[in-house]
């Protein structure tokens, strides 16, 4: 086990440290649905929320990359974060479909400061932890739970239609899983594949990153309470 002492005498890298208040002032995008649905097919209505998933991860969900990022660098081996992933899956599809049929009525002024705790509990988790533990697939659930609460409010927006209420919510689960697993992938190939096994990993990986990321999520946090 690991302490935060050695935090102390580490430093950022200077591009990071540049690129914070940046990636802190990120606006919140919002999906825009410009099409009549009740002239769609149902095989068009299935694409049409298949990408809308896709892109509530890729490229406007960026607290949600955040938080699977800081899923993968811990182990940043496939199997472990993939089992990680598919426990987040299941969780949110649960919330996400009770949320749409009227079942739970989850206020986003309570789930997104608990999504931004989510992702700084992780970070932490991540700096004074050596290796991934197994009650992290339950925390991981949990945690899908309220971010399947958050993907229901920008889904409501949007609504579903009539003709193909299940099966265009469905699309969009399966589109938001579609933009993590290229999370999953792209994190793989950029890093794990090529430093995993590093002595140095965790030093120079795991730490400054979930430093930052900690950073991110605790502004938000504070965002989302007092400011929102």
């Amino acid at each position: 086990m690991t302490t935060l002492f050695p935090l102390r005498g580490m430093r950022l890298p200077r591009r990071a440290l540049v690129a914070l208040p940046l990636l802190v002032a990120l606006p919140a995008a919002a999906h825009v649905l410009n099409t009549d649905l009740s002239k769609l097919s149902r095989t068009e209505i299935f694409w049409t929320y298949l990408q809308l998933g896709f892109t509530h991860i890729i490229p406007l969900g960026f607290d949600h990359i955040l938080f699977i990022i800081s899923l993968y660098i811990l182990e940043p081996r496939l199997k472990p974060v993939l089992m990680q992933a598919t426990a987040f899956t299941v969780a949110h599809s649960i919330t996400l479909g009770l949320a749409m049929y009227g079942f739970i009525q989850p206020p986003s002024s309570v789930i997104e400061p608990i999504i931004a705790l989510s992702i700084l509990f992780v970070a932490i988790e991540n700096i004074i932890t050596d290796k991934l533990n197994p009650w992290r697939l339950v925390i991981v659930f949990g945690f899908g739970l309220v971010h399947g609460m958050g993907f229901a409010s920008a889904l409501t927006g949007l609504g579903l239609p009539q003709k193909d209420y299940f099966g265009s919510l469905i699309s969009f689960n399966v589109g938001v899983e579609l933009g993590q697993v290229s999370v999953i992938l792209l994190c793989w190939a950029l890093v794990g594949r090529w430093v995993a096994d590093k002595s140095w990993y965790k030093q120079r990986v795991v730490i400054p990153v979930s430093v930052v990321i900690g950073l991110i999520a605790a502004y938000w946090t504070v965002e989302r309470v007092f400011f929102a």
